[in-house]
C-alpha cells in the first residue's frame, strides 16, 4: 500500500518502520522538513519526506500521528479540514490525556476521533495503533491485539490488513461513536501504570469456549 503519515515522532518512526518491513511505501509529512527527512530515514528506503498535503494525497491510509494540542493544526496544513482526505483511510492513534493521570481533555466529552472525523470532512477514520508504545512495532514482539473503531467497513478493512502486516491482531470493537471507550481504556492504562500497578492485573482473564 501507499501510506502517508503525517507527523514524526516515535509512533510515526515506530508503525512506517514496521510497514517498511514488509513492502509499504512510506511518505512522511511533518510540518518541519528537516525532521520530516530525518524520519523518512530512519524508516529506510521504501519511505521519503514530503510536505503535509503531499503525504495526505492519493494514499491508501493516512496516519495521523500527532499529540493532540497539534493535531487540528496538522489536519488544516494536510488539507484535510478542506476536503483533501475525502474517501480515505484516516487513521487516529491519538491519546488526549493528562499526563501520568489519563483523564480525558477533550472538553465536550467526544472521542478524539469523532473530532477528527469532524475535522476532516469525507475521510473515513478509523481509531486504532493508540494503546501501545512505538517499540511494540520493533521487529520480534510478541503479537498483540489492536482493538479499531470506526464506521466504514472497507476503511476497517483496510487498517485491520495492516494490523496483520506487522503482526498485530486485529479486532473491531464497533462504530466510530464507541471511540470514547477505546481512549478512556488507554486512560485506564495511563492512569494504573503511572501509580505503580500493571494495568494487566486489573483486567479479567477471559476463557474462550
Amino acid at each position: 500500500m501507499r501510506i502517508g503519515i503525517l507527523g514524526t515522532g516515535t509512533l510515526a518512526i515506530g508503525l512506517g518502520a514496521a510497514w517498511a518491513r514488509v513492502g509499504h511505501d512510506i511518505l512522511v509529512g511533518g510540518r518541519s522538513r528537516a525532521k520530516a527527512v530525518a524520519v523518512a530515514a530512519r524508516i529506510g528506503k521504501r519511505a521519503r519526506a514530503a510536505a503535509p498535503a503531499e503525504a495526505a494525497v492519493a494514499q491508501d491510509a493516512v496516519l495521523v500521528a500527532v499529540a493532540w494540542p497539534g493535531l487540528r493544526e496538522m489536519l488544516h496544513v494536510a488539507g484535510a479540514t478542506s476536503g483533501s482526505l475525502d474517501g480515505t483511510t484516516l487513521i487516529d492513534p491519538t491519546n488526549a490525556v493528562t499526563h501520568g493521570v489519563g483523564e480525558l481533555l477533550t472538553e465536550d466529552r467526544r472521542s478524539v476521533a469523532e473530532h477528527v472525523a469532524e475535522w476532516a470532512p469525507g475521510a473515513h477514520v478509523v481509531k486504532a495503533f493508540h494503546l501501545f508504545p512505538a517499540d511494540q512495532w520493533d521487529e520480534g514482539r510478541q503479537p498483540v491485539t489492536v482493538a479499531m473503531a470506526g464506521d466504514h467497513e472497507a476503511a476497517l478493512a483496510v487498517v485491520a490488513q495492516l494490523v496483520r502486516d506487522i503482526g498485530g491482531l486485529p479486532a473491531v470493537l464497533g462504530p466510530l461513536r464507541r471511540a470514547r471507550q477505546l481512549e478512556e481504556v488507554a486512560g485506564f492504562v495511563i492512569g494504573l501504570a503511572f501509580s505503580g500497578v500493571d494495568p494487566s492485573s486489573a483486567v479479567p482473564r477471559v476463557t474462550q469456549s
